[in-house]
């Protein structure tokens, strides 16, 4: 029998689509960007863990909502790497679910604040702003994202065949 490729595109979509609006409301509240970030939609870095259409389905959702949210072209680009190492690593972790944020806090963390720095010309350290996007990153993936994990955990058979 021939898997369908429907299911796996449409998960991706959909993580990419949810990725875009957790951004936007976040941005309504000024905490997308910026040296201080705490983005909603990164507590979606977490579903690698369960299917890998969310690789693809964090990476699309990510340049999407920097786009939206007007960043600047190396920011969109750098920023959206961040999110696909972070994604793929969660992945190969999978088997370790208290893991699952660890790769995507390291990968913004080292990337985001030379972004927020060069492409912006931030006014604080390289050093501050890796506390501040680290801080940002653990209240979001490390808080949220585990929060979410574990009300995904329960239903991940019907959810992610």
């Amino acid at each position: 029998m021939k898997k369908s490729k429907t299911l796996p595109v449409t998960q991706a979509a959909l993580i990419a689509a949810l990725y875009v609006a957790l951004t936007f409301v976040t941005s309504s509240f000024g905490l997308a960007s910026g040296p201080i970030q705490l983005r909603l939609s990164e507590a979606l870095t977490i579903l690698p863990y369960f299917t890998p259409a969310a690789v693809p389905g964090l990476f699309v959702g990510c340049i999407l909502a920097n786009i939206v949210s007007q960043c600047a072209l190396w920011d969109i680009i750098f920023g959206s790497i961040a999110t696909l190492i972070g994604a793929i690593f969660t992945r190969i972790l999978r088997k370790h679910k208290f893991l699952a944020p660890v790769p995507p806090i390291i990968a913004n963390v080292l990337i985001v604040p030379f972004v927020i720095a060069n492409v912006y010309g931030s006014q604080y350290s390289i050093p501050f702003l890796m506390l501040t996007v680290g801080i940002g990153e653990i209240l979001s993936c490390g808080v949220l994202g585990m929060v979410l994990l574990t009300a995904l955990n329960k239903h991940k058979e019907r959810i992610f065949k």
